[in-house]
């Protein structure tokens, strides 16, 4: 089959579960005919997804979060403002998803938790099938288990989750353990998505603290820490444009601009790591066996979730804002979950070739129709 990616471009979740999964359908015969990136001023789509994606990438303006200065979180109130003002713009994006569709005319289209996707299927009524990817869509699940006291934050958080996926042939949703899948919701339970180059990786035991952040305004907290440990060696990727490729706090601090290879190569050799709850970057440190300090940022109800969901599938330990001593505090009480997640994640492969394969058929039939006329 010929599958047309969508992948939302905020973080990097999204982009690494596209790459894994366009890596799964190569070795299944298919082929990956383009990837369509929503992008945003003052978000970079990292290179690695150009470089690791293998087929034609196409970029469109798409909404993202805006946070606070100095690390103070999401700025509600500002990022709905800013997407109303910029409508015009979305519905042009919108627009030019559906011409690139029309040019690549694919057999298949996955979304990775684009916000465009419900919206094109709605407005465009395509007759080709979406599937759509992502861990939120879990939420749905009516088994997870969500923050106390947040039955509004649930409803928004779902109701964003059904509109990236309306009229979509299945959901399937990344989880860090097995659960029974929800037919009634369509939704298939299935595991996470990580690329080849975590697998091949040989876990050390190292002595410094790996910290991953989703943006740098967040990095007055790590300074504020070390300042008052400064004999802790840490390490920090971030995505700081204004700052050098390696910025040396002092001798014990360093701040990394995001590099792909360089990342997983000490999260190979740290202690651990501390990230702001991206489901992606637990799932590779559980993978490799490194405890995770999970930190949702403020106002980001979905990494709460996803810090919530770690917690109970035994990745780390969730804490409030980057203060470092959790992550110590813990670590002699971690149990090592990396055996039993591999399993889970080994069968992911063959899962994901069937589902999509569950297309095969129907797609033969159309494309004999489309020859025929």
């Amino acid at each position: 089959m010929r599958i047309l990616f969508l992948v939302q471009g905020e973080g990097r979740g999204h982009l690494t579960q596209a790459i894994s999964l366009g890596q799964i359908l190569r070795g299944a015969g298919h082929k990956v005919v383009g990837a369509m990136v929503g992008t945003s001023p003052g978000r970079n789509i990292p290179s690695f997804f150009q470089e690791q994606i293998f087929a034609p990438v196409h970029h469109f303006a798409a909404p993202n979060i805006i946070y606070k200065a100095h690390g103070g979180g999401m700025n509600v109130g500002r990022t709905i403002a800013t997407h109303l003002a910029h409508l015009p713009k979305y519905l042009k994006s919108l627009h030019s998803i559906h011409q690139t569709v029309k040019q690549i005319n694919p057999d298949l289209i996955i979304s990775f938790y684009d916000t465009y996707g419900g919206l094109y299927n709605l407005i465009y009524r395509s007759n080709i099938p979406m599937v759509c990817i992502a861990h939120q869509y879990l939420l749905l699940h009516p088994k997870f288990i969500f923050p106390e006291k947040s039955r509004v934050n649930q409803f928004l958080i779902n109701l964003n989750s059904r509109s990236t996926s309306w009229m979509s042939a299945k959901r399937l949703a990344l989880s860090f353990r097995e659960m029974h899948s929800a037919q009634k919701m369509n939704i298939t339970v299935v595991p996470p998505l990580l690329r080849k180059e975590v697998t091949r990786l040989i876990p050390q035991k190292g002595s410094f603290i790996l910290v991953y952040m989703t943006h740098h305004s967040l990095s007055k907290q790590v300074i504020d820490w070390h300042l008052k440990h400064p004999d802790v060696q840490l390490h920090c990727f971030w995505d700081n444009a204004e700052a050098s490729e390696e910025f040396v706090f002092d001798n014990t601090l360093t701040f990394h601009q995001i590099n792909s290879e360089k990342y997983l190569r000490m999260l190979a050799t740290c202690r651990a790591l501390v990230t702001t709850a991206g489901f992606e970057s637990v799932c590779e440190a559980m993978y490799l066996g490194k405890p995770v300090m999970m930190v949702p940022v403020p106002n980001h109800f979905e990494q709460e979730c996803n810090a919530i969901d770690g917690v109970i599938s035994g990745a780390g330990v969730m804490s409030r804002s980057f203060d470092l001593s959790v992550i110590f505090d813990y670590l002699p009480k971690h149990i090592d979950q990396s055996e039993k997640f591999r399993n889970w994640y080994l069968r992911g492969q063959e899962m994901f070739v069937r589902e999509v394969a569950d297309f095969e058929k129907s797609i033969e039939i159309r494309r004999k129709m489309q020859s025929e006329i």
